[in-house]
């Protein structure tokens, strides 16, 4: 018996394998070949993704470098608003521990902001104030110094992820904008380079790709799926898509709502019909999908005097 045919319902990768060969052997005239993305496209699909999965590190080892200085030093977390900012991982790999910082005072954390470049709008008296007034950690004295040591170790390595996302983002953003499509997407309210540059690697630059703009949602994960079977009908969340460009549209859709009355109006009814504020977002990414693929095929950048309905809204 083929593998793929079993009453056990049972479930693997030969299956699988068997059953996609199958298909392909009695039903291939009903599928179209796929198209390969230019040379350009995947060199800026290896950069974003590459950071992307960087980001990802990042917050995972800020959230443990946090974690450890609330066991032990919790002023070291209140000081900064940012536990991976350049001057809060700079305080930490200076002072590790509490005792390392018993003696610090206005004046020589101002000297120490200076040297940093410190560019934030608290001043030493007041970033002095969140360090001395923060909770005492419980740690034994026995736990201080190694402690303190992991706490240079993670916010050395940390520093050094921060640094190359840094470099990574100068490289996608320049990219990004020399390409035809990635100046289409950027032309979107409160696109950016960052996530224009998320969107175009999965949407790639060959328009045969998606057929149509339910296609093109579809596979972005934004739009439901319908289930019916005789009398009975279901609408549940799409789980099979391309969720790398589900988090791009959606984060587009909710930047875009701060700088489009179009998207706020979308957004704000959405919400008033009792949705979430991620049900909200993905409405909007819905909504912006039709939009984009509509530039997408023309080849032509958002034009806010010819969308509809921005202009309906606007009248």
């Amino acid at each position: 018996m083929p593998p793929a045919v079993s009453a056990a319902g049972g479930k693997s990768d030969p299956g699988d394998a068997y059953m996609l060969a199958d298909i392909l052997r009695t039903d291939g005239h009903r599928f179209r070949p796929l198209s390969p993305v230019s040379d350009d496209i995947r060199a800026l699909r290896v950069l974003v993704r590459g950071r992307d999965d960087l980001v990802a590190q990042r917050i995972a080892l800020a959230n443990q470098l946090r974690s450890l200085l609330d066991g032990f030093w919790p002023g070291a977390n209140a000081i900064f608003a940012a536990i991976d900012s350049p001057i809060a991982l700079a305080f930490v790999s200076r002072y590790p521990t509490p005792d390392s910082a018993a003696r610090l005072g206005e004046k020589r954390l101002a000297s120490f902001l200076v040297q940093n470049s410190y560019s934030g709008r608290k001043s030493a008296a007041q970033l002095l104030g969140r360090l001395r007034s923060a909770p005492t950690g419980h740690a034994q004295k026995s736990e201080v110094v190694a402690t303190g040591e992991l706490v240079q170790a993670l916010a050395t390595v940390l520093e050094q992820v921060v640094r190359q996302i840094a470099k990574l983002s100068k490289r996608i953003e320049h990219d990004v904008a020399q390409l035809a499509d990635g100046r289409i997407i950027m032309s979107f309210p409160r696109a950016g380079r960052i996530c224009a540059a998320q969107i175009l690697v999965e949407l790639g630059d060959v328009r045969q790709r998606y057929l149509s703009e339910d296609h093109l949602a579809a596979e972005a994960g934004v739009c439901p799926v319908t289930h019916a079977s005789g009398k009975s009908r279901g609408v549940v969340f799409r789980w099979a898509c391309n969720h790398r460009l589900r988090r791009a549209i959606v984060c587009f859709a909710d930047n875009s709502r701060h700088s489009s009355p179009w998207a706020a109006d979308i957004y704000t009814r959405a919400r008033g019909r009792g949705f979430t504020h991620q049900h909200a977002t993905r409405i909007l990414a819905r909504a912006w999908i039709r939009v984009l693929w509509r530039a997408w095929q023309n080849y032509a950048e958002y034009n806010p005097e010819i969308h509809v309905g921005a202009l309906k809204l606007a009248a």
